[in-house]
């Protein structure tokens, strides 16, 4: 990499040769430089938008050479990945190199500049702006710009500086508001980390005994991946380096394999389980699982099933309530169901069958309710028997109980029209 030796001779250095510029000798002797972004197009309200090729030219950066800021030479470079969208911000720092142009020409030895990935000056996830011009900063601007033991005399002293200092009013763009609470992964051997700019993370990493939360049992070597969205509540220290903490993250996805994740669980009440055959609690458990964990969980299918399938049980566990809701049928196939207690033990009844019995037996009643209105004293002249009034006024009232009662059991008053069981 010849890049500081040709950027950093003096400006008047471009104009040693008539016939080509200093851009244009960047360019075509490929050589790769380190250059420092002054705008970038991530949309159709930047000024040069339409000049630099629309949607073509997302991503674009117009740059500044380090070693000549006050250059009013059209500098432009366009990312050198498609693929990967990791653009920088305003005052970071990027390797640009020469390449191919777009499309064909007529010679086909057109080029233009591209950007590789942003350099990591302070080798931090959150931004890595260096200051154009070092040594005009302000104090603050100066004290948050230096490596722990570069200003101060100790190390102690110089953390007091970053606990103290406020942030270094470095313009970083339209919207990028510098966080001073945004702490870096701490890796770990053999870990392949990706990092975003405010506390979101994938981390490729395994278990590393005595190291991290997740690394009690195992193997060392053994796999994890933690995909995570937020840091939650941190400290103002952002210069130091974190691990993942699953009930502090704000949304956080862990793949284990032998690992245990110290999540604390909304509600581990397992009472419905018979005895010893509840489920571990999730911070107890440790083996392959998929673990999710946010302040809210939604699973929604557009076009089929949502599947949940398991060789043991299946646990819906709250603190308040489970509630179902759905316009048509709710369907529970089961050998055995048991409500309101595992040791349940009396049966429910079956609502036709029951229906049937009950007729059966108002039937029968109405046969002898009949006899009974129709009863008499036995003659004692004969052909001239005498009523039982007392008794067949009574057998009358009864009469009319046992055909309402008839009727509601026709009608179905006691069977539930949408609730069904075997």
């Amino acid at each position: 990499m010849a890049t500081d030796p040709f950027v950093a001779k003096k400006a008047s250095r471009r104009n040693e040769n008539t016939d080509i510029g200093f851009f244009d000798r960047l360019k075509l002797n490929n050589l790769i430089t380190s250059v420092r972004v002054k705008s970038i197009v991530l949309d159709d309200t930047h000024e040069k938008f339409k000049d630099l090729g629309e949607w073509s030219a997302l991503g674009a950066i117009e740059f500044e050479l380090i070693s000549d800021p006050s250059s009013n030479l059209n500098l432009i470079a366009y990312p050198l990945n498609p693929n990967i969208k990791s653009f920088p911000l305003i005052n970071e720092i990027v390797y640009t190199i020469s390449l191919p142009s777009t499309g064909l020409n007529k010679n086909n030895t057109e080029k233009k500049m591209y950007y590789i990935n942003n350099v990591g000056i302070w080798n931090h996830p959150h931004h890595n702006a260096f200051p154009s011009d070092p040594n005009n900063l302000t104090e603050i601007q100066r004290d948050d710009y230096v490596f722990k033991g570069q200003d101060t005399d100790t190390i102690e002293d110089d953390i007091t500086v970053r606990q103290t200092k406020g942030f270094t009013g470095i313009y970083l763009g339209k919207t990028f508001e510098e966080r001073d609470d945004i702490h870096p992964l701490l890796p770990f051997e053999g870990d392949f980390i990706q990092e975003g700019r405010w506390g979101n993370s994938l981390r490729f990493g395994s278990t590393v005994k005595n190291k991290n939360n997740w690394s009690d049992y195992g193997t060392n070597g053994d796999p994890i991946t933690i995909l995570r969205n937020g840091q939650g509540n941190q400290t103002k220290e952002g210069w130091i380096p974190i691990v993942e903490n699953v009930n502090n993250d704000k949304s956080s996805v862990y793949l284990t394999s032998t690992q245990n994740v110290p999540l604390i669980a909304s509600s581990t009440d397992y009472t419905s389980y018979s005895s010893g055959s509840a489920p571990l609690k999730p911070n107890q458990y440790n083996g392959a699982q998929i673990l999710l964990n946010s302040g809210r969980l939604v699973f929604n299918s557009t076009n089929d099933h949502i599947l949940l399938s398991s060789p043991l049980s299946i646990n819906l566990n709250a603190l308040e309530s489970i509630n179902i809701d759905t316009p048509k049928n709710f369907i529970v196939q089961s050998k055995n169901m048991y409500l309101g207690s595992n040791t349940a033990k009396e049966p429910l009844m079956l609502g036709k069958k029951t229906i049937t019995w009950l007729l059966t037996l108002i039937t029968s009643l109405e046969n002898l309710n009949n006899q009974i209105i129709a009863s008499t004293t036995s003659p004692t002249v004969p052909g001239a028997p005498s009523p039982l009034p007392i008794i067949n006024a009574a057998a009358g009232t009864h009469k009319i109980t046992l055909t309402k009662l008839k009727n509601e059991l026709n009608n179905k008053v006691l069977t539930s029209e949408s609730n069904f069981t075997v």
